[in-house]
């Protein structure tokens, strides 16, 4: 078996173990878990806040003395964003161009009144990659494919699987001046959790994130995605064990 299968089996087998609990995600926990992931994917971006600062700025509306604006609105729209892509969950519709131009409208509320909510017209370059990203005149056939394979394979695929090519699908279009990675990210967990997935994060170290973007450098230029299907298998397994921790205590 390989270690993709092998993800993917015990991801399966905790998901079955993890739903025999009633309350293995309450509000304090989606809370805290709502946090963390909004503090990861931003420091994934750069972002300074800590993880203390991140929930200060969400939950207490403080301003950390010496941070930029833009960082603490970062925060606030990104934690914004998880509670739409809950609320979207729970509705028990699929994904679509709505959801996603409304996630992305979130992020860069109030940052980028241009360009929130709404696919670029410009042509953009990726720091520190060899990847070029599609031209603009050629990202509204690429989403329509994109939509389209989401369609045709949201049945087929297994969900682990089926939200990394989401994500990873994605980012190779481009299709946003700003904010591609967080909006990717959200994607990906919106698929998991419509098929009974806890939220997955990708953490924001220099470590873990040197190993994302290769992995995705790997995807774009050598088409191979075997490295980040395997990843985001990783990080799904994670979240599942992190919740039967707390529940199986």
């Amino acid at each position: 078996m390989s270690t993709l299968q092998s993800l993917l089996k015990q991801a399966d087998d905790k998901l079955a173990r993890l739903q025999h609990f009633r309350e293995w995600d309450n509000e304090s926990i989606r809370r805290a878990i709502n946090v963390e992931y909004t503090y990861e994917s931003n420091r994934i971006e750069g972002n300074t806040l800590t993880l203390r600062e991140t929930d200060l700025v969400i939950h207490k509306g403080l301003t950390i003395g010496g941070k930029p604006l833009v960082e603490h609105l970062e925060a606030i729209n990104h934690y914004e964003a998880v509670e739409f892509v809950r609320d979207w969950v729970q509705g028990k519709e699929p994904f679509n161009q709505f959801a996603l131009l409304s996630l992305h409208g979130l992020i860069l509320r109030s940052i980028d009144k241009q360009y929130a909510g709404r696919y670029r017209d410009i042509p953009v370059t990726i720091s520190g990659s060899r990847h070029v990203p599609p031209q603009p005149w050629q990202v509204e056939k690429l989403m329509e494919d994109y939509f389209l394979f989401y369609q045709e394979q949201r049945e087929q695929l297994h969900p682990v699987i089926l939200a990394a090519e989401m994500h990873e699908r994605l980012v190779t279009i481009h299709p946003f001046v700003d904010g591609n990675g967080r909006t990717a990210r959200l994607v990906m967990n919106l698929v998991l959790m419509q098929h009974g997935f806890p939220l997955a994060i990708f953490h924001g170290d220099n470590e873990a994130r040197l190993a994302y973007y290769d992995a995705l450098e790997k995807c774009n230029v050598e088409e191979d995605k075997a490295d980040f299907h395997q990843l985001v298998a990783a990080q799904v397994v994670e979240a599942l064990s992190q919740r039967l921790r707390l529940v199986e205590a």
